[in-house]
């Protein structure tokens, strides 16, 4: 068979399963086989080639970046999938949430972890609006990021490691004490997760966005933070800590954050008159 035609919802969810199995095979650090997946795929799905088959995990590698969430390596996402390919995805990681792994810990990783510079802007959007749109009105990746406190700790943990380790490369133990994990001690209400400083003793303050996703991954940010990022932009920085669930890596936005993202309303305040 040729493996021609749209695929079926029963077809896209069986290789959906397959796949995030294999990725989470992938993520804990174990091997497997890419060919024998495929090859057991052929028999339960006789009507897809192993070329179909193929192109098939890159349209599921296309949608879990769409979703803010890690990919298989070596399948390189293609954008051009079905919309129905997005409700496969999202009823299979509804039974799992979302993809994930333990918050980072200790000092090792934030040892492995700096600073890189932004993504550069693209000369075309990821996704045409079709697709975007029917992602928009199923599923909202930054607002999942959003609520996933488990990521959120794991990514602020991280970077307070980092913050304080790069005060004691320094010389700055002294300040490196006095770092502060302020949404931990003192909720979310200060517009900043880290109070820091940098080597010369200067107020470094410190918002994370995390994501399992890639470097180009929305994400919220409240109008309070963006008031706070206003009033003190000499001092306050946005960290964006991106793929977590396999190698964390960063990097520092300063605002004005609109010379870096574009920034949209997501909700509005109904009063009555």
């Amino acid at each position: 068979m040729s493996g021609s035609g749209d695929w079926s919802d029963a077809e896209n969810d069986r290789i959906v399963a397959d796949y995030l199995d294999m990725l989470a095979t992938e993520l804990a650090g174990r091997p497997y086989n890419k060919a024998g997946h495929n090859r057991a795929l052929q028999v339960e799905l006789p009507l897809r080639s192993h070329k179909s088959i193929e192109f098939k995990h890159r349209n599921i590698s296309a949608v879990m970046q769409a979703l803010n969430q890690p990919w298989i390596l070596g399948y390189l996402p293609a954008h051009a999938f079905q919309a129905r390919l997005i409700d496969a995805v999202l009823r299979r990681l509804g039974r799992h949430e979302t993809v994930s792994r333990a918050p980072a810990k200790g000092l090792s990783e934030a040892l492995s972890l700096f600073l890189e510079p932004p993504p550069a802007p693209l000369n075309r959007p990821i996704l045409d609006l079709v697709r975007a749109e029917a992602i928009a009105r199923r599923f909202d990746p930054a607002e999942a990021d959003a609520r996933n406190r488990e990521l959120g700790r794991g990514g602020e943990a991280l970077v307070l490691d980092f913050e304080r380790h790069v005060l004691r490369r320094a010389g700055r133990d002294d300040l490196a004490q006095r770092v502060r994990w302020t949404s931990d001690l003192e909720g979310d209400g200060t517009g900043y997760d880290i109070a820091s400083f940098t080597p010369e003793g200067r107020p470094r303050l410190v918002e994370v966005k995390t994501t399992n996703g890639w470097e180009r991954s929305a994400f919220h940010i409240s109008r309070n933070e963006l008031e706070v990022a206003n009033d003190n932009r000499d001092s306050w920085r946005l960290v964006r800590v991106w793929n977590f669930a396999r190698q964390p890596r960063a990097f520092e936005l300063a605002p004005p954050l609109d010379a870096h993202v574009s920034l949209t309303p997501t909700s509005f305040l109904a009063r009555f008159g």
